[in-house]
C-alpha cells in the first residue's frame, strides 16, 4: 500500500485527494488546524487515515510534525501541500497580507524543504503544490495571494531543476487550480467554475502521471497563455 500526506486535508481540494486517494489504495495522513473536520474525514473511511492536527503558521514545528506523522504511516510515497489562505484586500490592511504570507510562503517553505530533503534521502518520491492561476500575474484585489502564489511556482520550479539535476526519480508537481467551488474562490462575477469533484480528479490523474505543471481544469491553460501574453496596459484595465 502506498504512503501520502495531505497538508490542508480538513476542507475543499485537500479533502477531496485525500478522498480520492484513499479509494485508491493509499495510506493517508491528514492535517490540518481544525482537528474536528480531520477526524469527521478519518470516521467516512476507517482504517485508510492517520490524523495529525497542526498549525503552519509558525512552521518552527513542521518537520516534528512530518517526522512523526510518517513514522505512524511507515514511509512516504506521495506529499501533497493543499494548504493556503488569501483574501480580498483592497485597503491594504497588513495583518490580512501578513497572514497570508506566514501560511502561503513560511509555511509553505517549511513543507517543501522537509519533503525534498526526505525525497532524497530515500532516493524517490513525489511532491505536488496547489498554487494558483493567480500567480501568473499580479492582483489589485488580494495582492498578496497573487504574490505568494507566484512565489510557490517559482519555488516548486527550483526544486524540480535541483531533483534533475540530481538525477533522482523525485517527481515535483504544481497544479494550478483556475475557480474551484471552495471557501477560496471569493469574488464576484467567477467564471468556468468548478465543482470540487470534477476538478479533484483531474488533478489524481494528473498526479498518478507525475505531470511537471497542470491546470485544472483543462480549460483554464488557453487562460494561462493569455494571461502570459497580455500586454500591461490592457491587464491593468481589467
Amino acid at each position: 500500500m502506498k504512503k501520502a500526506i495531505v497538508v490542508g486535508a480538513t476542507s475543499g481540494i485537500g479533502r477531496g485527494l485525500a478522498k480520492i486517494l484513499a479509494e485508491n489504495d493509499y495510506l493517508v495522513g491528514i492535517t490540518g488546524r481544525r482537528s474536528e473536520l480531520l477526524e469527521r474525514l478519518r470516521n467516512e473511511n476507517p482504517g485508510r487515515f492517520i490524523v495529525s492536527s497542526f498549525d503552519l503558521v509558525g512552521a518552527d514545528d513542521v518537520p516534528f510534525n512530518l517526522d512523526k506523522l510518517v513514522l505512524e504511516l511507515g514511509g512516504l510515497d506521495l506529499l501533497i501541500i493543499s494548504s493556503g489562505t488569501g483574501d480580498l484586500n483592497e485597503k491594504l490592511d497588513f495583518e490580512t497580507e501578513k497572514r497570508t504570507i506566514d501560511l502561503n510562503v513560511t509555511g509553505f517553505t517549511a513543507v517543501c524543504d522537509w519533503s525534498y530533503n526526505y525525497f532524497e534521502k530515500q532516493k524517490y518520491g513525489q511532491l505536488v503544490g496547489i498554487t494558483s492561476l493567480a500567480g501568473l500575474r499580479g492582483g489589485r484585489s488580494a495582492p498578496s495571494y497573487n504574490a505568494t502564489k507566484s512565489y510557490q511556482i517559482s519555488y516548486l520550479e527550483g526544486l524540480r531543476q535541483k531533483a534533475e539535476k540530481s538525477g533522482l526519480p523525485i517527481s515535483i508537481t504544481d497544479i494550478r487550480p483556475g475557480f474551484v467551488d471552495t471557501e477560496m474562490a471569493k469574488g464576484e462575477g467567477l467564471f468556468w467554475i468548478s465543482g470540487v469533484k470534477k476538478a479533484v480528479r483531474q488533478m489524481y490523474r494528473a498526479i498518478e502521471k507525475k505531470r511537471k505543471i497542470v491546470y485544472v481544469t483543462k480549460r483554464w491553460r488557453l487562460i494561462a497563455v493569455m494571461m502570459r501574453i497580455l500586454p500591461d496596459w490592457i491587464y491593468n484595465k481589467i
